[in-house]
């Protein structure tokens, strides 16, 4: 526990950090993450093995996550992983991350992941994915998150359809009832 004087001239600055709520631009998490595939990161087939991709994602998207709230995070979810091209061995691993909704304690993270092949000189994109993770307070709760405002028109398109992934991700995990779920409703009935 921190014990601030009323004349400590860091009790300002405590109090900013903690209680500042104020919407975050999604640039401002955005975190680019470099690797070089080597031996021991790849399979019998001299590519990257899926395992190590999704730990060096995992990492990247909890930086980015951590960014945008300020605080301690922890994964909550993994949605579809859909590998397009393998990563050869010796090739560049390029993985982008940024935060593409924030909802009351959670935050969705966009990753794109591009392989490089440095003699060849070309980049190819590998795949891509949602992370959830929430914040948590010193208690190791679930602890509310400053909001995302989307600037972008790409960022905008992320954070409509976080809230349908959300849902479905909520009703295929038990914790929603596919009726409950409007936002997906809404694509398939009209009314």
């Amino acid at each position: 526990m921190i014990f601030l004087s009323r004349f400590s001239p860091f009790k300002s600055l405590y109090l900013w950090k903690n209680l500042n709520m104020e919407n975050r631009k999604s640039g401002d998490s955005l975190t680019i993450m470099t690797e070089i595939v080597l031996p021991n990161d790849t399979n019998t087939f001299g590519n990257l093995m899926g395992g190590r991709l999704m730990y060096w994602m995992d990492i990247a998207a909890a930086i980015a996550a951590h960014k945008h709230c300020h605080t301690p995070v922890v994964t909550a979810s993994v949605d579809n992983i859909s590998f397009e091209n393998p990563i050869r061995l010796g090739n560049v691993v390029h993985i982008e991350a940024t935060v593409s909704r924030a909802f009351n304690t959670s935050m969705e993270i966009y990753i794109k992941v591009w392989g490089e092949d440095l003699i060849q000189q070309y980049k190819y994109k590998s795949n891509e994915a949602y992370y959830t993770f929430v914040a948590i307070d010193p208690a190791g709760k679930p602890k509310v998150v400053p909001q995302l405002k989307p600037e972008t028109e790409a960022e905008k398109k992320l954070f409509d359809g976080a809230l349908r992934r959300r849902q479905l991700r909520l009703i295929l995990g038990g914790k929603l009832k596919p009726d409950e779920a409007t936002e997906l409703k809404a694509l398939f009935v009209k009314e």
